[in-house]
């Protein structure tokens, strides 16, 4: 009887339950950080894209640029860094628009352009899946605007 009472108040094998218990919200935890980072790096990647194709826009009249340049400098950024172009949905837009200088009467050309990128969540969407949960992607969107580089017109 005194053997028996010894087993059940044992604590052999404590620390093996407490860490199958722990490990999964650890993974989770540390995927997620992992996840995060490259949420991070493609976001800082779409913004420099949208950021060059503006400023290449931007230089249309004046370095013999035309708009088909500006959306193939931010395919061609993205490519660079190693993202999927077919991500990049919808695909990148440069638009020229006209702005009122405020008390001068003039008016100055912007480029606004636009890029989306769709990030797919392979490491926390792999986990989710054995809860019953699915993520989908992660849009992310650039919007860069510049001024053109020549003059301020009448409006």
């Amino acid at each position: 009887m005194n053997r028996l009472r010894k087993r059940v108040r044992s604590e052999r094998g404590a620390e093996l339950v407490e860490f199958a218990l722990t490990l999964p919200l650890l993974l989770l935890l540390v995927l997620g950080i992992i996840e995060f980072g490259f949420l991070f790096q493609e976001y800082e990647v779409v913004t420099n894209s949208a950021r060059e194709g503006a400023r290449i826009a931007a230089m249309i009249p004046s370095a013999g640029y035309n708009a088909g340049h500006a959306t193939t400098r931010i395919s061609d950024y993205l490519t660079a860094s190693g993202l999927n172009l077919a991500r990049a949905v919808p695909a990148a837009t440069v638009v020229a628009s006209q702005r009122a200088l405020a008390g001068l009467g003039k008016c100055e050309t912007v480029y606004t352009a636009t890029v989306t990128y769709q990030h797919p969540v392979p490491f926390i969407s792999g986990i989710a899946a054995y809860f019953g949960a699915a993520f989908g992607q992660i849009p992310l969107k650039a919007v860069a605007v510049m001024r053109a580089e020549k003059g301020a017109v009448t409006c």
